[in-house]
């Protein structure tokens, strides 16, 4: 599933792939210039998730005991 992740990550342009001819065979990942720009729309969208958790876990215990019920 990593794997998977990584190869769309890089499809789309946000890390690149580099192979090293070692045995056994080595490959680093890094952000590109795309894939940087991320961090700070992801530093606010944790920032807003941290900020809400107890809110979202209310809200889901809400929801499950209305569907329990």
């Amino acid at each position: 599933m990593l794997t998977v992740t990584l190869r769309n990550l890089e499809r789309d342009g946000l890390v690149s792939r580099q192979v090293f001819p070692t045995t056994p065979p080595q490959v680093e990942y890094a952000l590109t210039e795309m894939g940087w720009s991320l961090a700070e729309p992801m530093r606010v969208l944790t920032q807003w998730a941290s900020s809400n958790h107890d809110r979202i876990k209310a809200a889901r215990g809400a929801y499950d005991a209305e569907r329990d019920a």
